[in-house]
């Protein structure tokens, strides 16, 4: 009997697992709400650049064009993309303009579901009960229909769609504020003239200081100026990195090998495990050290007063590390940018009131870089409460899933690309190998108590680390489990000294 099997999303997650079920014979079908594909490529600001070297950011089996720059900017990334896509003949099983409202879980009820003590209630992936009932809507005519089919993977990321902005006691909010405020999601959206048009003239204020809070920042200053300077209003501190290829080929070594990663915490850790990394703790300090010392040279961190209170190590734990835009430091030493640190600030009819501040930052709009709420595309397109509720953690994250992959009470259904990487196209391809060969009979998933052990040791993990789920520090240890599980050797270098001491990249798991 054919399995029925739906993709949500047409990212780079979706792709990838749309890809590996054709290559097992399934026929899945993939929904997109939006009328192209690449998620969060398909639409983005004009400078955005790839994060990190094109070799970490590479599909398995699809290289990169020799051409690109090492940093690729996102119309070469999306035209990437789009190519892999057309060269796997990915895009017939596509419904564009497609959004899946809601799935529901039908033929076995909730109390029975909990109960059990093997995933599905047997340990098989399918279930001749129990089904998804996917409710799509043409985003164009609105008609909707329901799907149902055996198996979902859920491939809608973390980022856009839902956007963050602080909350404020009433009458210390935007609603105050005689200009404008706007999301970063908002700029993003816009024509690239018509950007650049919106915030020409205007003294703009960019809350936030991650990739897209520094990006929006030099865009505006390289449109304003000294003129009408763009002040860059952030609460934490972080580590950035230069746009080269060989201190990125460092922070590789130092920090993305094997033997790196015996210094770093891990979730389960054994004693032994634990007694060799406090042992080892001197190195990974000194590592730390000799980075940061790096960073402090070549950026005017002390001058502006932005030395983090954290390590570099730890930065690189909880994916806190970021590109700076080439000549940003130079438009702060011009005076097109002003950094202005804020613990806390609200609004005032001439702008922002930053806590032990005398006087207001005076601006005309002021754009929300404070990223997204992603997780609650996932939680909210559940009808079931109950899986609502299992899929909720801490600060109302995704709880930690087994194999970042399944949620042991949840059947028929996996969830890829949520956690954070270096890479989220490499450890996308990661996860959607280990799903399609879990469909595909190659293992079997452990008892749900079993999983469950190994979510809550994710679960104290992520505590001792910020509370979100991240894999830079631990991508090698993580793609050992994966294919461990599939019976794979997660050995992948030629010698000892190599595997040891050499960065993993993508390429190292292309099987022949």
């Amino acid at each position: 009997m054919e399995r029925k099997v739906a993709i949500v999303g047409a990212g780079i997650a979706g792709l990838i697992a749309c890809k590996y079920f054709l290559s097992k014979g399934y026929k899945p079908i993939v929904f997109e709400s939006k009328s192209r594909l690449g998620g969060v490529w398909c639409k983005t600001i004009e400078t955005t650049k790839l994060q990190t070297v094109k070799q970490f950011y590479e599909f398995m089996d699809f290289p990169w064009p020799e051409s690109e720059e090492t940093y690729p900017n996102h119309e070469e990334v999306l035209a990437y993309i789009e190519s892999y896509a057309q060269h796997f003949d990915l895009i017939r099983h596509i419904a564009f303009d497609t959004e899946v409202v809601s799935i529901d879980y039908q033929g076995v009820d909730e109390e029975e579901i909990m109960a059990w003590g093997m995933w599905g209630g047997t340990g098989e992936v399918f279930s001749n009960k129990g089904k998804w009932n996917l409710k799509v809507e043409n985003t164009r005519t609105r008609s909707s229909e329901v799907h149902q089919v055996d198996f979902v993977i859920l491939a809608l990321g973390l980022v856009r769609d839902v956007p963050y902005v602080p909350e404020f006691p009433t009458g210390k909010g935007p609603e105050v504020f005689q200009g404008d405020t706007i999301h970063a999601q908002d700029y993003a959206d816009m024509d690239y003239d018509k950007a650049r048009n919106f915030i020409r003239g205007k003294r703009v204020a960019v809350v936030g200081f991650g990739k897209f809070a520094v990006d929006i920042t030099a865009e505006c200053a390289a449109v304003n100026g000294k003129d009408r300077p763009c002040t860059l209003l952030f609460r934490r501190k972080h580590w950035f990195m230069p746009e080269t290829k060989n201190w990125r080929n460092l922070l590789g070594y130092l920090y993305t090998s094997r033997f790196a990663e015996l210094l770093a915490d891990r979730p389960g850790r054994g004693c032994l495990h634990t007694l060799l990394a406090t042992t080892l703790s001197p190195l990974r300090w000194l590592f730390s050290f000799l980075s940061e010392s790096y960073l402090k040279w070549k950026f005017p961190y002390k001058k502006y007063g932005l030395v983090p209170k954290y390590h570099l190590s730890e930065a690189v734990t909880t994916c806190k590390v970021n590109i700076v835009p080439e000549g940003f430091f130079d438009r702060v030493d011009d005076g097109s940018i002003k950094l202005q640190k804020a613990e806390e600030f609200s609004f005032c009819k001439e702008g922002i009131l930053v806590k032990r501040e005398p006087e207001p930052v005076e601006v005309d709009l002021v754009i929300f870089a404070t990223g997204y709420r992603g997780e609650r595309k996932v939680q909210d397109i559940f009808v079931s409460k109950t899986f609502r509720n299992l899929l909720t953690g801490p600060d109302s994250k995704i709880a930690p899933l087994y194999r970042q992959c399944i949620h042991p009470r949840i059947p028929q259904l996996a969830i890829v690309g949520l956690a954070g990487s270096f890479s989220m196209l490499f450890s996308s391809e990661m996860m959607c190998k280990w799903v399609v060969e879990l469909l595909d009979g190659t293992f079997k998933l452990p008892s749900v108590p079993e999983m469950e052990k190994c979510t809550k040791e994710w679960s104290e993990y992520t505590k001792r680390h910020g509370g979100k789920t991240c894999l830079p520090a631990i991508h090698i240890w993580y793609s050992d489990q994966l294919f461990k599980d599939m019976g794979l050797n997660p050995r992948r270098k030629n010698g000892f000294l190599a595997e040891l001491f050499e960065p993993y990249s993508p390429s190292d798991y292309k099987l022949s």
